[in-house]
């Protein structure tokens, strides 16, 4: 995938990345789970989706997930595994995932800044990462 911030849905996502091996029907099955534990909160603002799991590779690791969420959003009035789901460590632990968050306020250098970071790989170089958006009717 060429470098950017691709927008697709939640079933674009897991039909193009979700299929053409055991550890990609896994890792979608995790993402969708992941999404709706996020999206339960009703706090989302931005949902992206980097790493292996969007890129060709046959059996990607895990999946990995930055959340932009609205400021009003308090991780203490949550329970079960929506609280397990913003804890990095135990995100990885129960749901085979990293999950990184913040508050839009807290993005430093502002949102859009916040998720170009996400771009980024080791060596410097840029990939392309997706930004799940809502289903429109």
């Amino acid at each position: 995938m060429p470098s950017g911030v691709h927008r697709a849905t939640l079933r674009e996502v897991l039909d193009r990345f979700g299929t053409g091996s055991n550890s990609r029907r896994r890792m979608a099955l995790r993402l969708n789970r992941i999404h709706r534990l996020a999206a339960g909160t009703g706090q989302v603002a931005r949902f992206i989706v980097f790493g292996s799991f969007v890129t060709a590779k046959a059996n990607p690791n895990d999946v990995d997930v930055f959340l932009v969420m609205e400021d009003t959003f308090d991780v203490s009035g949550l329970t079960g595994d929506a609280r397990l789901l913003f804890d990095h460590q135990e995100a990885q632990s129960q749901f085979g995932a990293s999950v990184f968050w913040v508050r839009r306020l807290a993005a430093l250098g502002g949102e859009k800044q916040a998720i170009e970071f996400w771009q980024l790989k080791r060596d410097g170089t840029k990939r392309g990462i997706v930004e799940i958006q809502p289903e429109t009717p």
